[in-house]
């Protein structure tokens, strides 16, 4: 592996889209050798990494390949400590409209959400993931979303998110009860934590 290789890519976070090499010297047939000497590897078309490359962080790689997802549902119960069970993919929430064949990459693992364009926009803030701005669904937008799709979240799972969202002292629930309303789960919302709220 070329020092100078290595120093481009590290340079742009360890991905590459194909613009980017351009600008820095490495054309369509540079490109192709790299490919063809397993020097780096096509993550999906357009973008690259150094071969084999696993000391970054999966958020770079999502932030580059999909900078309009949105962390959603397992992903987003991970991160505000809702759940002890690591995802085995990233829940990523994207409009509806969004090219499905996009998500057909082999690492990392993500698993898709298709979501209508009024849904799809309710409760995302930025947050910092290893040091990386990312968005995600807020609290309340995640426990409407586990409610709304009950039957495709593990019991256990969906037993400690809420739990643990009604010991929150960041929890919101008048927010929570304005995203119920518009997501249509208020119901939901009234019989699963009613009595806690």
């Amino acid at each position: 592996m070329s020092e100078k290789v290595k120093t481009v890519f590290y340079k742009h976070g360890g991905v590459m889209k194909t613009a980017e090499l351009n600008e820095e010297g490495f054309y369509y047939k540079k490109i192709q050798k790299l490919l063809e000497d397993g020097e780096i590897e096509q993550l999906r078309r357009g973008y690259y990494q150094i071969a084999g490359e696993t000391s970054y962080s999966d958020i770079l790689t999502l932030t580059a390949l999909f900078p309009d997802a949105v962390i959603c549902m397992e992903s987003a119960l991970d991160y505000y400590g809702y759940t002890d069970r690591t995802p085995s993919a990233w829940h990523l929430a994207v409009d509806y409209r969004s090219t499905r064949t996009r998500f057909c990459i082999e690492y990392p693992v993500i698993k898709p959400h298709f979501i209508r364009s009024d849904r799809y926009q309710l409760g995302i803030e930025e947050v910092k993931l290893d040091g990386m701005p990312v968005r995600i669904y807020d609290r309340e937008k995640t426990i409407c979303d586990i409610l709304l799709h009950r039957n495709k979240v593990d019991a256990e799972v969906f037993n400690t998110a809420i739990q643990r969202y009604i010991l929150d002292p960041e929890k919101k629930e008048a927010r929570l009860m304005e995203y119920a309303r518009q997501l249509r789960v208020e119901k939901k919302v009234k019989e699963v934590l009613g009595i806690w709220l």
